[in-house]
């Protein structure tokens, strides 16, 4: 008999004379097995109480089924994974990885030749998003109205082509020469208006402590205390986990990017080098659009490519590292090599956009080693999947993932991993963000 949707604690298991059971009980985990010899287990209504005849016909049990928060059920079998693929949009959930294996175990599979820098696939890349910028701009200038939106959306995704440019220079995959990596990273975030250094900084934080609570300086499952000290607080909390979640990353570049005491004093000078090249680009671009074209000409030439661009990063930042079955850990009990495998998802794009952004989809193997550049990714992938395959997340973007995503994992909890805003009882008011979202949110996978 299966019981669904709860988890059940047996208050006294000496209850159960030995051998004096049916089959077995089933409550999310938890089995009783015995002899099948009699009929022995009666269930009423909805597993609120368990009656118990041990042999005797006169020795009657009734156990009470007590509630108890329902940890999100490992992967432990390839049917449950399956049904969680389902149920999230994913394609593939991986098994947990052992907790013997070590990063380097995974890193020495890998081919050697993944590694290695062709500065003219480099070079090719940066010519690919110039290109791809340059006719953005093109068709920003002369489509008509109508026709500005698809302009919007080819410009923002080549700009953010630009950024996984920077972030390969950023890594030291770009070239051999350090140099000239720092002034392409430089050069390459200045559309978006990043400074380059403290965003690497920040960064490289994020690839040693991926998916660490309170470590990471990636996004973070938000923190119950913190979500109700006020109502203010929690409202913007839920709009920005809710609805402006694809857009999420305005936030964090402002946050993390522009305050020098988040920074070591050795890390200093070099932001500051990168404020003065984003604030010459803002000083001199802004005002020469403005004059041309006025402020319209400044939306539609730079606002709306950035917006577009903050679209994409918020959607890779969040689908690459967020599921309910992904956990966020304490430092203690953090392990480096799960938190890359199986805290990390591999997801296809359409392929103009994997173009355009160079592969940042082919997640996984980034994690494993930052040093792979991002022509090699899909290489890398290839052998990941042949040697490590059944650990990995992987999924095809799709409407069910990204409405799993933003409509169930909000606040940080041990057990369940994430829990969706309504599991907190909101008033109707600050519920009805997120039903929206349920409601029109297609659930296509």
């Amino acid at each position: 008999m299966l019981v669904n949707s709860m988890s059940c604690s047996l208050a006294d298991a000496r209850l159960f004379p030995a051998g004096s059971c049916l089959g077995s009980v089933r409550a999310r985990g938890v089995v009783l097995k015995g002899s099948s010899s009699r009929q022995c287990l009666k269930v009423e209504g909805r597993v609120n109480s368990i009656y118990w005849r041990s042999n005797s016909p006169r020795t009657i049990f009734k156990v009470k089924a007590v509630a108890a928060p329902v940890a999100p059920a490992s992967a432990d079998t390839a049917e449950h994974r399956r049904e969680l693929c389902e149920k999230y949009g994913f394609r593939k959930i991986g098994e947990p990885l052992p907790d013997n294996v070590t990063l380097k175990d995974i890193v020495d599979t890998l081919p050697k030749e993944v590694f290695e820098i062709d500065e003219l696939k480099s070079w090719k890349s940066f010519l690919i998003s110039a290109t791809a910028y340059a006719l953005g701009l093109f068709m920003m200038a002369k489509s008509p109205w109508y026709l500005l939106p698809l302009a919007w959306a080819w410009t923002g995704t080549a700009v953010t082509g630009f950024f996984v440019i920077g972030h390969d220079c950023a890594h030291r995959s770009f070239s051999k020469n350090n140099l000239v990596q720092d002034i392409v990273g430089t050069l390459s975030f200045l559309p978006m208006i990043y400074p380059y250094e403290p965003w690497r900084f920040k960064h490289n934080l994020h690839h040693a402590k991926t998916n660490m609570l309170i470590e990471d300086t990636a996004w973070h499952p938000l923190w119950k205390d913190k979500f109700e000290s006020s109502p203010f607080l929690r409202m913007a909390m839920i709009m920005g986990y809710g609805p402006f979640r694809l857009l999420m990353s305005i936030g964090h570049w402002g946050f993390w990017h522009f305050d020098l005491t988040k920074f070591k004093p050795q890390e200093i000078k070099r932001s500051l080098i990168s404020w003065a090249s984003v604030f010459t680009f803002m000083g001199f671009g802004w005002p020469l659009i403005i004059n041309k074209m006025g402020m319209i000409g400044w939306v539609k030439l730079w606002l709306m490519p950035w917006l577009g661009y903050h679209f994409w990063m918020s959607t890779f930042t969040l689908v690459h590292h967020t599921a309910p079955h992904i956990p966020f850990r304490s430092s203690e009990d953090w392990n480096c090599a799960q938190a890359q495998i199986n805290g990390t998802v591999h997801c296809n794009y359409p392929k103009w956009i994997e173009i355009l952004c160079h592969d940042i989809g082919f997640h996984i193997p980034h994690h494993i080693s930052s040093r792979i550049p991002s022509y090699n990714l899909r290489a890398a992938h290839k052998s990941l999947q042949d040697n490590w395959g059944k650990y990995m997340n992987e999924a095809t973007w799709n409407w069910r993932l990204m409405k799993t995503l933003m409509t169930s994992c909000h606040i940080y909890d041990k057990e369940e991993n994430y829990l969706a805003f309504e599991q907190l009882a909101l008033p109707l008011h600050e519920s009805l963000p997120i039903a929206f979202l349920r409601k029109v949110m297609p659930d296509y996978a």
